[in-house]
């Protein structure tokens, strides 16, 4: 008589109970994967085999397999609380240990880098001092607290200021000829416009419009800071209410300023020009519809977002934002090759081949979702019917063993 295959059916309900028990036990583990069992039979070897009337020695758990499907999507109050939604792993190192992720718990340390509870440090790329992510080798994500650096009004990347206002056209012509911008019936309108030096001082500019005529001519007057007033010209408009002049216009540049500051108004600043580019004249209270500084000044970090394309934004105290780095999410050509390395991590193998590095969406990767996490995929449902049927299967095999044991005990009490 041979007690194998019942053994090995004990040993092999065992060792798949030890499977659905691991996924019972990480069904609230964030971004666990549950794995099942893959069973097969095993034959005594033989040279000259023996056909169909050979009989197995029993079964054996050939492998384990994680099954990498979508686990559910929770919100949270955390923003650097990811959730991939499809395909990838987070890309994390520490001392230079590199390892994969689909457990997006993340938060700061001291020095600002992004890391899990394990200290790993989240991976992407990086953005360049001008706000530019240009993909290459994903490095360690370290949000930058410095402050943002102002902008001047008129500076090459943010351009002149622009206003788009409405002049109302069934205004009288002043009565007092003689602009006076402390005479308020000498003008039409007025309005004023906040810019910037290169230090980041806020300057006020008042613009004053005289109506001279019903024609659709207006004049412009701006005051800087005060300042005596200077005339920048006219602004012409036809028949239907639409402007006409050439813009910009071009700003005086005899003001007399003064800030306090070490370099008022930089390097020869005020040197911006104002657009008025889509301005109109129609019966109507006068009024600014919009209007671009072309400058802000300095600002300190308060808050980040981060994008369904992994790109981490930096907003900032004067209302600006940046671009501070772009998460990136890794693909293998076989995630079931992968080393499971306990906490959530995975290590690539021969097996699993190489690390695919990308952005969120390309290819087969999914896309991210920021104050989100991924739950663990594990169904307890299942897994409590398949607990049932291997408890049954162990039955089974230990039934199998007793009846063979029984047989044996007939055979020794044979006289």
């Amino acid at each position: 008589m041979s007690f194998q295959q019942g053994l090995s059916g004990l040993n092999a309900s065992s060792k798949a109970l030890d499977v659905v028990g691991n996924n019972v036990a990480n069904s609230s583990t964030v971004g666990f994967k549950s794995s099942s069992g893959h069973f097969a039979d095993v034959y005594a070897a033989s040279l000259s085999g023996s056909g169909a009337s050979q009989v197995g020695i029993g079964t054996s758990l050939s492998s384990v397999f994680q099954q990498f499907t979508q686990g559910n999507i929770t919100t949270t109050s955390n923003t650097l609380d990811i959730a991939i939604n499809g395909g990838g792993f987070f890309k994390v190192t520490r001392d230079n240990l590199v390892a994969y992720t689909r457990n997006g718990q993340f938060h700061t340390d001291t020095q600002g880098y992004i890391i899990n509870d394990q200290n790993y440090r989240l991976m992407g790329y990086l953005a360049t001092s001008t706000g530019e992510i240009v993909p290459s080798e994903p490095a360690e994500i370290r949000l930058d607290a410095s402050n943002i650096a102002p902008r001047a009004t008129g500076d090459v990347l943010g351009g002149d200021a622009e206003m788009v206002l409405n002049l109302d056209s069934s205004k009288d012509v002043p009565t007092v000829t003689t602009f006076n911008y402390n005479n308020p019936l000498s003008y039409t309108y007025s309005t004023a416009q906040t810019v910037y030096d290169t230090l980041g001082v806020e300057h006020n500019i008042t613009y004053y419009f005289v109506k001279t005529s019903t024609t659709g001519q207006w004049d412009v007057h701006a005051t800087l800071d005060g300042a005596d007033p200077q005339s920048m010209g006219s602004l012409q408009f036809d028949t239907n209410g639409q402007l006409t002049s050439t813009m910009p216009m071009a700003l005086p540049t005899t003001w007399t300023v003064s800030t306090g500051a070490a370099s008022p108004l930089g390097s020869g600043l005020p040197n911006w020009n104002i657009d008025f580019t889509g301005s109109t004249s129609f019966a109507g209270d006068s009024t600014v519809n919009s209007q671009y500084q072309g400058g802000f000044s300095q600002g300190s970090l308060s808050s980040i977002s981060i994008g369904t394309d992994g790109i981490v934004l930096g907003n900032y105290s004067n209302g600006q934002t940046k671009k501070l780095a772009q998460v990136v999410l890794t693909t293998f050509p076989n995630a079931n090759g992968l080393i499971n390395a306990g906490n959530n991590l995975y290590q690539a193998t021969s097996t699993s081949g190489q690390g695919l590095d990308g952005t969120p969406g390309a290819g087969s990767r999914g896309m991210l979702q920021s104050s989100a996490i991924e739950e663990s995929n594990v169904d307890l449902t299942a897994e409590l019917v398949n607990m049932i049927t291997l408890q049954r299967n162990y039955q089974a095999n230990a039934q199998s063993i007793k009846t063979q044991d029984q047989i044996m005990q007939t055979l020794v009490n044979l006289r």
